[in-house]
């Protein structure tokens, strides 16, 4: 594996994306239908946070029943993306190596980064599973 493979050969760039307007509870069932644990928070093009399941699932929700749709009131009630959103985002530019990813990654504090062109619009994204996949792939 050489040091300095380009971001490209392992960033998803078709990504699920969602703003400060939508529901809560559409996040939620994007990301429980789809199996994937982060979307991007983005204002147009221009990412503004990321929201994780992990955000979501540490709601603490005392009282409400565990159907969905009462779950999905509650959360749509309660709070918005604005407020559960991450700002202080860890970012890659698209002309990163795999290399900065896995340092980015490294610590295991968080599992995905965005990747970002010179204006801070979003450009896909890399996960802790595509790193993984990737390394795989070596041997």
């Amino acid at each position: 594996m050489k040091k300095n493979e380009p971001i490209s050969k392992i960033v998803t760039r078709d990504v699920e994306t969602t703003h400060i307007g939508e529901k809560v509870s559409d996040v939620r069932k994007l990301l429980s239908k789809n199996g994937f644990h982060h979307v991007p928070v983005v204002s147009g093009k221009k990412l503004v946070g990321i929201l994780s399941a992990s955000d979501i699932l540490g709601i603490s929700v005392e009282g409400v029943n565990s159907d969905d749709r009462s779950m999905d009131a509650y959360l749509d009630h309660q709070f918005s993306i604005e407020k559960l959103m991450r700002t202080d985002l860890t970012t890659l530019p698209a002309n990163a190596t795999i290399a900065q990813a896995a340092d980015a990654l490294s610590d295991g504090s968080i599992h995905a980064v965005p990747v970002v062109d010179g204006n801070g619009n979003l450009e896909g994204l890399v996960t802790s599973t595509d790193l993984i996949r990737f390394l795989r792939a070596q041997f």
